[in-house]
């Protein structure tokens, strides 16, 4: 018997974060409870948190429920504006970069390295986008999406 779904969880949860940091528009990478996060420290933006948010044993399989928030913090400019679509933020560039690096991530895992070594990515992501979140007012995009591992422990 192999520790399959230890390893499986420590290689999933390492490609994601490894192929996070590797995007130019992500500059930190955390795990964990979100509450625990330091989101004062403004030099670790853009970034970039996975949740674990359950993993069901089905037959042969271990289903990885994922959420990674992408996220940067809204900067806003002092001088008035005219365009009300805009705004005086940046917000619309937020969501276009985070929106990118969460669909690259999305892709790698669902026919890169991955997907060839018996990782499943399972049905669609979800992409939603959240504004002024957090103290700091910080904006960016939840993915939520299952990765299926080939679970090898078996009764005996």
């Amino acid at each position: 018997m192999s520790n399959q779904g230890v390893r499986g969880f420590y290689q999933l949860t390492e490609t994601i974060k490894n192929n996070l940091l590797s995007d130019v528009n992500c500059k930190t990478v955390t795990t964990g409870n979100l509450d625990d996060i330091n989101l004062d420290k403004q030099d670790i933006f853009p970034l970039a948190h996975l949740i674990i948010n359950n993993v069901s044993q089905e037959d042969g399989v271990l289903r990885f429920s994922i959420s990674i928030l992408n996220m940067d913090i809204v900067d806003f400019n002092k001088e008035e504006t005219t365009d009300l679509f805009t705004g005086n933020n940046n917000l619309q560039d937020i969501l276009n970069t985070q929106l990118s690096v969460s669909n690259k991530l999305i892709q790698v895992l669902r026919g890169g390295t991955l997907h060839q070594e018996k990782y499943q990515f399972d049905g669609n992501a979800s992409l939603e986008p959240f504004y002024d979140r957090f103290e700091n007012e910080l904006a960016g995009w939840t993915s939520t999406f299952d990765i299926l591992i080939y679970n090898d422990i078996r009764h005996c």
